[in-house]
């Protein structure tokens, strides 16, 4: 694969090449050992491209998870407990998943369980991979 356009999350593209030059370097060598063309296994059921082969999203994650996870990248995951009470949840942020659910809970609301997922995170610097609609080049 190659990049063809970037978005720069929180001025990442201008801090990643100053701060953390080793990353962005893997960041990238990994883009270009994609193999898309591998991932081409999406039979189209759409009315318009019928039986055409698309790129398969998962196939894609697939090669970026096996290529990054080799060079140290880990998957993130943080579980924590909200409510529908805004000013409760404020009041629990801090708190450990245990503490938030027990204090929800003693307010006589209902804990709902929740987690946030990064797909890759290495040295503090988090990659998330997502693809749309995309057309070929």
């Amino acid at each position: 694969m190659k990049i063809v356009e970037y978005y720069s999350h929180l001025n990442g593209l201008e801090f990643l090449p100053v701060h953390k030059p080793h990353l962005c370097k893997e960041i990238k060598d990994v883009i270009s050992e994609v193999d898309a063309n591998q991932c081409r296994t999406k039979v189209s059921k759409e009315k318009t491209m019928k039986g055409k082969l698309l790129f398969s999203p998962i196939g894609m994650n697939g090669a970026f998870k096996c290529l990054l996870r080799a060079r140290e990248w880990e998957e993130k995951r943080a579980r924590y407990w909200v409510t529908r009470n805004e000013k409760l949840i404020r009041k629990t942020l801090a708190m450990s998943p245990k503490e938030q659910k027990r204090e929800i809970e003693a307010a006589g609301e209902e804990a709902i369980s929740s987690y946030n997922q990064t797909d890759f995170v290495k040295e503090r610097v988090a990659v998330e991979v997502q693809f749309g609609k995309f057309r070929c080049l």
